[in-house]
């Protein structure tokens, strides 16, 4: 059974900013359950950009995405709280499936919300994992409601996709062993959805270096941590069809406070932009990203020229496309370097 964080059986420590002693404690318990990922960095590519350029591939985690960390995290504490129960979250995909593995491992049941316009390569994968699958619309109020209708089946235990200190927490450690073998990162680009990632992403850099810029990416169809950040208020209902479906949740109340007091900006591109970054990825990189995973890649592509002389961290969050979606890139521009 893991060691448990402060406060780890109050149901409020979920809701606090993890400190840097809980990011460490995290990578410990979940290292025997994941993968160290690679830093790629190309110095031809460094030359074409005007900048040095290391990327961290977590496309290349075990389920082709960052999630697992903080799922195994958050299933991990929960395990050892004595909970007999099933779990519940909710998912695009990649949580889902990554969460249903983490369950599986610990011989725990998942029932994971979906929304019926997740990419069928995700679907099957909970499934594979063992997770049962509730379908509900795409947006979130409709998540929400399907959430709390399950909730009120039984006894579940709720892990939220990023909303949640010990899923930041367990995000966290990809930035904390990137930054073992690149400590000289001056800027980060990772990719916003509810904001877990980009949150634990955050705190690990700021923990090791204050002056480390972290800019968020989202598609500019689902620019709702811009706006929020802007505003100074979490907005809801500006999320809209785009090809980043991973990139479609809205922060939470945990995740805008972390965001607000750690992002510098949060950049936005295209659908189109990110299909080019993830052919530049295939042809040039010899990588497989899905588009919420080219996201921060499409990002620096556009705006390489904002970053120029500087030492410059990637985020490739996800690999998991669809052969279509794939197809697609393959077709798509190929991004212009000098």
């Amino acid at each position: 059974m893991p060691n448990l964080p402060r406060a780890a059986m109050d149901p409020d420590s979920r809701a606090a900013v993890p400190r840097f002693d809980d990011l460490l404690a995290a990578r410990a318990r979940i290292a025997p359950f994941v993968r160290r990922t690679p830093v790629l960095h190309d110095p031809e590519l460094d030359r074409l950009l005007g900048l040095q350029l290391f990327m961290k591939c977590e496309n290349l985690q075990i389920g082709g995405a960052f999630k697992l960390r903080g799922a195994t995290h958050a299933a991990l504490l929960i395990a050892a709280s004595g909970h007999q129960g099933r779990l519940l979250t909710q998912s695009s995909g990649n949580h889902g499936a990554a969460l249903a593995l983490a369950c599986r491992r610990l011989g725990l049941a998942l029932t994971v919300v979906v929304p019926r316009t997740a990419p069928r390569s995700k679907i099957e994968a909970m499934r594979r994992e063992g997770a049962e699958l509730v379908f509900c619309e795409p947006d979130q109020a409709s998540r929400d409601a399907a959430v709390e209708a399950v909730r009120a089946e039984g006894d579940v235990a709720y892990v939220h996709p990023f909303d949640d200190s010990w899923v930041i927490a367990g995000q966290a450690s990809a930035t904390l062993e990137w930054l073992e073998e690149v400590p000289k990162l001056e800027v980060i680009l990772v990719p916003v959805s509810g904001g877990g990632l980009a949150s634990g992403t955050a705190l690990a850099a700021h923990a090791h270096d204050p002056k480390i810029e972290v800019f968020g990416v989202e598609p500019s169809a689902a620019a709702d941590a811009r706006a929020s950040l802007a505003a100074g208020s979490i907005q809801r209902g500006l999320v809209g069809p785009t090809l980043c479906d991973a990139l479609r949740a809205e922060l939470g109340p945990l995740t805008f406070r972390i965001l607000s007091a750690h992002l510098a900006e949060v950049l936005v591109v295209e659908d189109d932009e990110v299909l080019a970054a993830m052919r530049f990825a295939c042809e040039r990189l010899k990588l497989v990203l899905e588009p919420s995973g080219a996201a921060a890649l499409a990002a620096l592509l556009k705006a390489r020229h904002r970053f120029r002389g500087r030492c410059v961290g990637v985020m490739l969050s996800g690999g998991n496309a669809d052969p279509e979606t794939l197809a697609l890139a393959l077709q798509a521009p190929v991004p212009a370097l000098p």
